[in-house]
């Protein structure tokens, strides 16, 4: 069963964008490598039409994830959100407990995480560890380099 992922207009649209991409670019550039590698003579021992091949059949296998991807990503309504609670699209402001050290977070889906830009996954341990939470809260939150407590400080859209 196929997996359905919330993103925000610009996240969908920058997915089906860039499998446009692949549908035309990406295969024009495959077919020109097998056609170069075709004239090159004896199929059975070519190893450029083999990579050639081999690499259409990577393409097409990332063709058919996209597809998928994107005919399961669904579009957020952000008016809809509720902003008491740390959801996905929430910017969520935190205060790490440890170091006091503020941060400021877009909780956003997988594929949409940018860390240099704040945005971070809701399927991240820090992500998930801040779903669902309200101002005031305090999160525990395991990472790789240990526990970590946060308090979140505020939370916007």
């Amino acid at each position: 069963m196929s997996k359905i992922n919330y993103y925000t207009a610009e996240g969908l649209q920058k997915l089906k964008d860039e499998l446009a991409e692949l549908k035309t670019k990406g295969r024009a550039e495959v077919a020109r490598q097998l056609a170069e590698a075709r004239d090159k003579g004896d199929l059975s021992e070519n190893a450029e039409y083999d990579a050639a091949k081999d690499a259409q059949g990577h393409l097409e296998l990332k063709i058919a994830k996209m597809e998928e991807i994107v005919g399961n990503a669904r579009l957020i309504d952000e008016s809809n959100l509720d902003t008491s609670k740390a959801l996905i699209l929430s910017k969520v402001k935190i205060k790490n407990l440890k170091n006091n050290m503020v941060v400021d977070y877009t909780l956003v889906a997988e594929e949409e995480a940018d860390l240099a830009a704040g945005k971070i996954s809701v399927k991240s341990p820090i992500g998930k560890g801040l779903l669902g939470k309200s101002v005031g809260d305090k999160a525990e939150i395991t990472v790789p380099a240990g526990k970590l407590q946060f308090e979140i400080l505020e939370i916007s859209r």
